[in-house]
């Protein structure tokens, strides 16, 4: 879509033609609709306004509620934050005292949306001049305050009274990259912001070494996926390292101590992503009055049960044999027909093995295999 199309698309034609797609889509076919609708408009606002239709109906699920009434592109739906971890985002920022934000590389708005609605006043500003007129008519769409600029974000100045906000591309023309080498703007540029006061959304696997000095690096998970780190400059920095669980808000600093090993007990429990990338595992086993039964292995034991956000708690019914042949007998011992497998740190592949088992029977069963103090174990459990 350019931008011309786009600006008829706000235009009242567009938007009676727009509405007109929403009501008739799944009433009629996409080639009906289009073949019907092109008799009286233009094929490429036909087009577009299919297209915004199908993207709404995708964006829901990052943008609930909002999504009918905003605009979108393919590839900025992908590239945007959800709207969850945006407001989480967005409210620890106004809460440092903050007042005002530049998103240096907007996109469509949608962390200009969170801001906003946070309280600050938020100035947008993206190179590309679609992306450009659609955060302005979101933030237009929603009733918010706000203005957005066509430039280059590393050429505009940054407010003294402004936080600077930045979320570099992380795909290149090869797809999605994981190296800072490869980020849009730059590394080395968003270091230097980083130095002040700036905040950027990056890749949830950067790794612990690439995270500036003075820096505070937020691991951020939603409803179980770990969507980004978060790295919140020197002047925010409270701590170096933490996770943080949505939609809970649930958050763990990680402190460096030295957990204790020992033998799994009563319960096991899997931290969250956001737990594992943040390094602090030992803190959620201190956490839950337990311990680790590996010292390499992301897992948790304790002999108490455990209701907590931050991992996914199950109870130890029993210790299965770890060999193939003999997990295989214990099973069909308990006429166990569906098996689900967990692993972590041991040389499995879940799905052949469990091809491979050939089980027949009533009974569901999940199975952790594991690690223990070097060792491979195996362990009968029941999700909590």
């Amino acid at each position: 879509m350019d931008l011309e199309t786009f600006e008829q698309l706000l235009a009242p034609d567009g938007q009676r033609l727009l509405a007109e797609v929403a009501a008739r889509a799944g009433v009629e076919s996409d080639l009906g609709l289009g073949t019907r609708l092109r008799r009286t408009h233009e094929p490429g606002l036909v087009a577009a306004a299919v297209t915004q239709n199908h993207l709404r109906g995708r964006a829901a699920a990052k943008f609930g509620a909002d999504a009918p009434h905003l605009f979108f592109t393919h590839d900025a739906l992908e590239q945007s934050t959800r709207t969850t971890v945006a407001t989480h985002r967005a409210s620890r920022l106004a809460a440092t005292g903050a007042t005002s934000v530049v998103d240096l590389g907007c996109g469509i708005g949608g962390d200009l949306i969170a801001l906003a609605r946070a309280g600050l006043a938020v100035r947008g500003v993206e190179q590309d001049p679609v992306r450009a007129a659609i955060a302005t008519a979101n933030l237009r769409a929603l009733g918010l305050d706000g203005e957005v600029v066509c430039a280059d974000a590393r050429e505009v100045s940054i407010g003294s009274d402004e936080v600077a906000f930045v979320d570099p591309a992380r795909r290149d023309g090869r797809g999605r990259t994981f190296s800072t080498a490869d980020l849009q703007p730059p590394w080395d540029w968003v270091r230097e912001l980083l130095a002040g006061r700036a905040v950027a959304k990056v890749m949830p696997g950067l790794a612990h070494d690439a995270v500036p000095s003075g820096v505070e690096a937020e691991w951020v998970s939603d409803g179980g996926d770990l969507v980004e780190a978060c790295l919140w400059g020197v002047p925010f920095a409270t701590t170096q390292r933490r996770a943080t669980v949505l939609p809970s808000g649930a958050t763990l600093v990680a402190e460096g101590g030295a957990p204790e090993v020992a033998d799994v007990g009563a319960y096991l429990h899997e931290p969250d992503d956001a737990v594992i990338r943040a390094g602090a595992v030992g803190e959620l086993a201190a956490s839950l009055s337990g311990w680790l039964p590996d010292p390499h292995i992301a897992y948790v034991s304790s002999d108490a049960a455990a209701d907590t956000p931050l991992a996914r708690s199950f109870r130890v019914v029993d210790e299965l044999p770890f060999r193939e042949k003999p997990l295989r007998a214990a099973l069909q011992a308990r006429r166990v027909g569906t098996l689900t497998i967990k692993k972590r740190g041991v040389d499995v592949v879940p799905e052949e093995l469990v091809r491979r088992m050939k089980l027949k029977g009533p009974t569901k069963a999940l199975v952790v295999m594991t690690r223990v103090q070097g060792q491979g174990r195996a362990f009968l459990v029941e999700r909590t």
